[in-house]
């Protein structure tokens, strides 16, 4: 039996999803999302980001711990997708933890960095996802990630 299509979002909705903006801001759309279980979003990275010109001015590179956070977003969409909540002031999930991050190649201007997250368990308030980035099918970055949700009652 085929699985049901995943959710898409533009833009327009990753801003209402994520309390996120520019320039930290690091998803930029969507492809496919099964709440519970996994997201793949995208991440257009051109020469216009504001770390290239001094990371690094004669090789632009787009920082590991930026792929890391795009990462963290992406995985924060699926949470509040999952949990079935849009942020607020009293609703929010951060990254709390990070285990066995690799990196594997630069990514460089021009590059899309494709997310992946897969839920992988709940256990005491805090949700672990697998995470990996890809470029043109090559695993540049993985990480297993920890979120916890913050609710102000």
């Amino acid at each position: 039996m085929n699985e049901p299509a995943g959710i898409t979002m533009d833009i327009g909705a990753i801003l209402k999803q994520l309390p996120h903006r520019y320039p930290f801001l690091l998803v930029d759309r969507v492809l496919e999302c099964h709440p519970g279980k996994t997201i793949r979003a995208l991440k257009n990275v051109t020469i216009n980001e504001p770390f290239f010109p001094g990371h690094f001015p004669h090789r632009p590179v787009m920082p590991g711990v930026l792929i890391l956070e795009a990462l963290a977003q992406a995985a924060g969409i699926l949470a509040f997708r999952t949990a079935d909540v849009i942020p607020d002031e009293k609703t929010r999930f951060f990254f709390v933890g990070i285990d066995n991050a690799r990196f594997r190649r630069p990514v460089e201007p021009g590059d899309q960095l494709i997310l992946h997250a897969e839920f992988q368990r709940a256990m005491r308030g805090i949700w672990k996802y697998g995470t990996r980035a890809e470029v043109n099918g090559t695993v540049v970055c993985s990480a297993d990630m920890m979120v916890a949700p913050e609710v102000k009652g």
